[in-house]
């Protein structure tokens, strides 16, 4: 038996037995509820000024005016990790945790740090070039046996200083293909 993302092994028993019988209403229902009462603690973790605040407020659908908003600005906001409820799932909290390289967190504690045990999965935010930082952090998140998305933001910075440098070869396909490839590389070569 193959257990479901979610729920536990009894949790997993229980559902195939229900749809087995052919009762996918109650199989589904006991499948929401155990989803319902299941926390999740996503990490958002990057450099600092990469836009992880910005990024949590848009997975939020915030504004960055709204008062329950993660505060953004030009200089380091988030200066320990803080929790920041989803609206729609109340099971879900995004923690943004102060950027790597900030002001009285080393690289090599960063982790440790941040309580990295406490999160289920972590979002890594680069903007800009790919850096020996973000792979290291793969890494160690690896290491950790945890998983890890890489979120490439800030692209329209990108996209329009090589419209400007190269407007009559400029493809946005194309730019696109190379940031992703850049990024998958540098991945690759750190062994993540």
């Amino acid at each position: 038996m193959h257990k479901l993302p979610g729920l536990s092994e009894e949790e997993t028993e229980e559902f195939q037995t229900a749809v087995k019988a052919g009762n996918f209403s109650k199989a589904i229902s006991e499948a929401l509820e155990s989803f319902e009462n299941t926390m999740l603690n996503i990490a958002v973790t990057g450099e600092t000024g990469a836009g992880k605040s910005s990024f949590i407020n848009a997975i939020r659908g915030l504004e960055t005016e709204d008062k329950r908003a993660a505060p953004t600005g030009v200089t380091e906001m988030t200066t320990e990790p803080t929790a920041y409820p989803h609206p729609t799932y109340p099971n879900v909290t995004l923690w943004d945790l102060p950027g790597i390289g900030a002001v009285g967190f080393r690289p090599e504690r960063y982790l440790q740090q941040v309580k990295f045990s406490r999160y289920d999965f972590f979002i890594i935010i680069a903007s800009g070039r790919f850096r020996s930082s973000h792979a290291d952090l793969a890494w160690k998140i690896q290491k950790m046996e945890k998983k890890f998305y890489f979120v490439r933001c800030k692209v329209d910075e990108d996209l329009a200083n090589e419209r400007r440098a190269h407007p009559q070869i400029y493809s946005q396909d194309s730019v696109l293909q190379r940031i992703r490839e850049n990024s998958e590389k540098h991945l690759r070569h750190q062994g993540t």
